[in-house]
């Protein structure tokens, strides 16, 4: 899928959301759970990076700071995804450190839709358009 934002100058969010999708896909296409889950939640945080990409503007901090909680500082309405997916960072990084059974089938599924729902939104709040991408349907 292409994306296209109202002004041409947002190509590196639109870059941001294609990428989500891809993974997105990735997920939903993988059996193993725990490997599903981190690529969900993989596209999760690319469709944050989408959005900070858009909203952001450089200014200094002091100490680190997650993608999860700048997201709720550009994009308050978005607040309640990132505390969401920032709660999903502990077991996702368990599942990437291969934990067995650490992440269930369910709960794998749970966090695809949720990364559907997530993409759907930010889209939304981003106010792009969707092109549909030239070539064989997913």
């Amino acid at each position: 899928m292409a994306y296209a934002f109202e002004s041409g100058s947002l190509s590196a969010a639109a870059d941001c959301l294609d990428r989500a999708e891809t993974t997105l896909c990735q997920a939903q296409s993988t059996s193993a759970p725990g490997q599903r889950y981190v690529l969900a939640h993989t596209a999760a945080l690319r469709v944050a990076a989408a959005v900070l990409a858009a909203r952001a503007r450089p200014r200094r901090t002091r100490g680190l700071c997650n993608a999860w909680t700048l997201l709720t500082t550009v994009a308050p309405e978005l607040s309640e995804w990132g505390e969401f997916f920032a709660a999903a960072a502990l077991k996702r990084a368990a599942a990437a450190s291969g934990a067995p059974h650490v992440v269930t089938s369910r709960e794998a599924d749970d966090l695809v839709r949720a990364v559907e729902q997530f993409l759907t939104v930010a889209e939304r709040a981003l106010r792009l358009s969707h092109e549909p991408s030239v070539g064989p349907a997913r």
